[in-house]
Formats: C-alpha cells, structure tokens, sequence
C-alpha cells in the first residue's frame, strides 16, 4: 500500500475491536489454502479458515483422486488432450498445458510431505481409471481416502511452520482496498470480535458454493464466500454459469448427499433404473464412462418422469469393495444399506463450480494485491466440463504458482506474523432463524431453477425469487448473504448464455453456437450492476 494512499473503508467498519498486520493473508484451508500458506511462509503469512485448520474443505471430504501422467503408458500431452475433450471447447490450451505437464513434480512434493498414495504389490503408485480419461492416470490414497490424505499431510506441515499465523474460527468478512489494490482484510472471529487485518496480498481460496442447491455433495461450508468478496470488491469474475453436478451421490435424503466416488464406474459398477435396465448404453456410447454432465443429465430425465436410478456393483465389486471403496462403505452402511450384495439409489447433486474469480495461470485477478486459486477460481483449465480428478491437480499446482508469484512481489520477511488473539468460542455463532429460511429457500429455488436442466423462464423466476428473498433479508453480512450473491450472480450468467455447452443445459437452447464459444465475464461491484450487464 502507497504511504499515505487512503484507505477504502469496508462495509459497516468505522471501528474494529483489533487491528494487526501480516504480509500475505491466506483464506481458506483447503488443498489450495494449505498449499499457498505453505509455500508463502517465509514471507510473513496469515492463514483464514472460518473452521478449524483443513476441516470444512471440500478437498477433505473428495474420494476421487488426483490425476497426473505418471503411467508408463501415459503422458502429459493425453492428460491434456482428454481434458480438452471434455472442456468443450472453452478451456485455455496453455493452462491445460501447464496443469498436465506440471502434474508428475506436484505428484513428487506430496509424496515429500510424506502422502500416503496407494501401491500396487510391486509397490509402483496404484493408478485408477474414470470417465473421460483414456488411460488409468488416477492416484488415491487409502482407496477413497484421498483428499483427506493430503489434506491432512498439508495442514500437518502447516502446523510444524511455526512463522504461519492461524485465524482459525474466523470469517472473513470483506476486502480492504487504497489506492487501487489490496490493503487488507476484516474478519469476523467466532466471538463476534471484528478484526482489521492490514496486508499487502490476499489469496482466496475458499472453495465452490455447493450450498446454494439443495441437493449437494458438498461441506456446509461451501457458502460461496471467496466469490462474493471478489464481487462485492468490483474483481472481474468468469463462467459463473457452469456448475458441474456429479451424477452418483447417494439419494438417502441426508444433507449433504453422501457421494459415491466416480471411481466405481471406473472399477465397472453399473448404473440402473428401477427396472434394471442401463439406460446410460442409449446415453452415450461410453455409457458409464460418459462424462459426468452426460450421466448426470440422463439420471435427472428418469427422476424426472418418476423413475428412480442405481448405482450396482455387486457384480464388478462385490466382497472386494469394503477394502478398495472403504469410504463408500462405511456411508453407506450408516444408512443400512450393503453396497456389496444391493443397487444403491442415486441422484446427481451440485458439486464442483468450475467458474469462479477470473485469474491468469499465475493466480492473478483484475485486483491489484489479489491472487485466487482452488474452485474459487476460473483458470481456463475446465472449460465448460471438468475432467475427473483434475481439481486436487488444479489446486495444487495453481496455489503453488500464486506462491510463487506473491512472493516474488514481496521482500522476505516483510512482516513478522500477526499475533492474533484467541476466539473465546470454539465455532461461529449458528444462523438466525429468518437466514436459515431464507438459505432453504433459496437452495429449493436454485435446485429447481438454476440445476441440471434450464431455461429463460426458470431463470427469469429465479432470479426475481432471489431479489425477494434478499430484499425479505435485509442487509447485512454472513453466509446467507454471500449465498444470494452468488446466487444471483450463477442464475444470470445462466441466462446470458442462450446455448448449451458442457455442464451448462438450456432446455430451450439445447445446441452449441457453433464457432461462438465465449467465455461469460461479469465485474461484480453489486448484484445490481451483474444483472445490468446481463439485462
């Protein structure tokens, strides 16, 4: 920050009960959190995460694993032509590029850390198979362990670092910008406590915002706050619009849906309707190897006409899939089902926003001071559809490079770690009543409005059910207000986009425009000033 610049006051912020300052702030806790924190440590870093340090995170809760060309028969040039495919036709072939030829080193950095990725009995690392891959490039941990593992040997090495800061049980509430770049960041810490942390860079990375639907794989967490700040900060934000449903939670009523891991169609277990037919064969040639849009949408259309869809592996798993799938197991017999001897019900449920804070490959974003990574952020390296397994990948490399990048801006040792005090309360304070019913209606609406299937009226519905239930609201700050920005946000770039592509379905534009792929961008001031745009 310029001496002397003045300094943009956030909202509600003319008193704070405590003002520190660090050299990098961090926010989230997730693969991509954990991973810039770590790599940013010598230069003065404060760590955000509104829960304890690696819980809440969608990277700790992913059975699915992390893809990299390591195979003998694999490289990185097919790692990249099969994310292409998939991306239809709007990812950005040089980050694709880098993403997949950077892979195998971030493969060796987690094993570093001491990652306990699976081996086969010649001790080689086990290499998996799912939709959309042409060979067998998926490393796990611990079968469907994954995410948990290497969140768990990250955070770990956070913790050994004793020059990084932890505000844990802190939520953060706005970006502070002077003379046209970042200055600083307020939170608000779990005994209502309002903090005024003043620093040169911030990285969000706060993960997607599964919460906004009402079916969803995803943490309760995910509220959609990294996009929000960017938003509400002016940030140019990029393909809000493709949300990517995985296509096999399982459909028990429990909120969150529990997922099953893409990985057992990859071992050979079948999708079904109630009268056991694989309907996927009339789907795609690739059946239950199609891409994840593909199968979603297909079991949405049997929901849709009444029926009900299954997951079965019986009969490619059977016995075997309490050791290989021990995750999958252990969900599923809490709700007193056996996935070795019965089909298990499915549905598809919100789970991955491939949009998010427009940044280049470095991490950068339109904001001076600004950096983003994980599933906040839009890198071109998804497109329009996501390769399976290529988000821990993503999240890995891109916050290794936003570390990089900041600290190649800042001096070492520009300033010592905050000393921030302790929270008085071991979690946030639960949502009022009136947001509780707001965020179930709006998660109703979206699910119905803003899912697998659109159209210009669902949308247009949509989006007036969203002003009333903010208007209804009132202002304020939190996680229910972040969730109807982005809502609002999501459902307009979705009604901008009259074509279909990827993850994106309009019902009443089912075709691609031919030779007109677009990348859909918003500035983000207000919600008012995105639906202008989109108007």
């Amino acid at each position: 920050m310029r001496e002397g610049a003045p300094m943009q006051q956030p909202r509600d912020s003319q008193r704070f009960d405590e003002v520190s300052t660090t050299g990098v702030a961090v926010v989230g806790s997730g693969l991509a959190g954990l991973t810039a924190a770590l790599g940013l440590a010598d230069y003065g870093v404060t760590l955000v995460t509104k829960t304890q340090l690696g819980a809440g995170s969608a990277s700790a809760w992913a059975q699915g694993g992390l893809a990299a060309a390591v195979g003998a028969d694999d490289s990185p040039e097919r790692h990249a032509a099969d994310t292409l495919a998939v991306a239809d036709g709007l990812a950005d072939p040089a980050v694709v590029e880098l993403l997949t030829r950077q892979a195998p080193e971030r493969v060796r950095f987690l094993l570093g850390l001491g990652a306990e990725l699976d081996r086969d009995a010649d001790r080689a690392l086990a290499l998996g198979r799912e939709a959309g891959h042409s060979r067998r490039r998926i490393l796990h941990a611990h079968g469907d362990g994954t995410g948990a593992e290497l969140v768990r040997v990250l955070a770990a090495a956070v913790r050994r670092r004793g020059d990084i800061a932890l505000a844990e049980r802190s939520f953060a509430l706005d970006l502070v910008t002077a003379a046209g770049r970042v200055a600083g960041l307020v939170l608000r810490r779990a005994d209502g406590a309002r903090v005024l942390l003043r620093c040169g860079a911030v990285v969000l990375a706060t993960g997607g915002c599964g919460r906004l639907y009402a079916r969803t794989t995803n943490p309760p967490e995910l509220t959609g706050d990294g996009l929000a700040l960017a938003a509400r900060a002016g940030v140019r934000l990029a393909d809000l619009e493709f949300v990517q449903f995985h296509p096999t939670a399982l459909d028990s009523g429990c909120d969150p849906l529990a997922l099953l891991t893409e990985a057992l169609r990859g071992e050979g277990a079948l999708v079904i309707d109630e009268r056991g037919r694989r309907f996927l064969v009339d789907a795609h040639p690739a059946a239950e190897l199609a891409p994840r849009d593909v199968v979603a949408r297909a079991i949405w259309r049997v929901q849709q006409r009444g029926g009900r869809a299954f997951l079965d592996a019986t009969g490619a798993l059977g016995e075997r899939l309490a050791a290989r799938f021990p995750t999958v197991f252990e969900l599923c017999r809490r709700e007193g089902l056996d996935p070795r001897r019965e089909p298990l019900p499915i549905s598809p449920a919100a789970h991955y926003h491939i949009g998010g804070i427009a940044v280049d490959a470095r991490g950068r974003s339109s904001l001076p001071g600004l950096w983003a990574a994980g599933e906040n952020a839009c890198t071109g390296a998804h497109g329009a559809n996501r390769l399976a397994s290529n988000s821990l990948l993503e999240a890995v490399v891109i916050a290794g490079r936003v570390a990089e990048d900041v600290a190649s801006q800042l001096p070492l040792g520009r300033a010592a770690p905050p000393t921030l005090s302790e929270s008085s309360r071991l979690g946030a304070a639960p949502p009022s009543a009136a947001e509780a019913e707001t965020v179930a209606a709006l998660r109703d609406l979206m699910w119905q409005h803003v899912g697998l299937l659109r159209d210009e009226a669902g949308l247009t519905r949509a989006l007036h059910g969203i002003a009333a239930l903010a208007r209804g609201l009132g202002p304020g700050e939190g996680e229910a207000h972040n969730l109807l920005v982005v809502a609002q946000l999501v459902t307009a770039a979705a009604l901008a986009r009259r074509e279909s592509r990827g993850v994106h379905f309009r019902a009443d534009f089912p075709a691609h425009v031919e030779g007109a792929a677009f990348h859909s961008t918003m500035i983000g001031r207000t919600v008012e000033a995105a639906r202008q745009r989109v108007a």
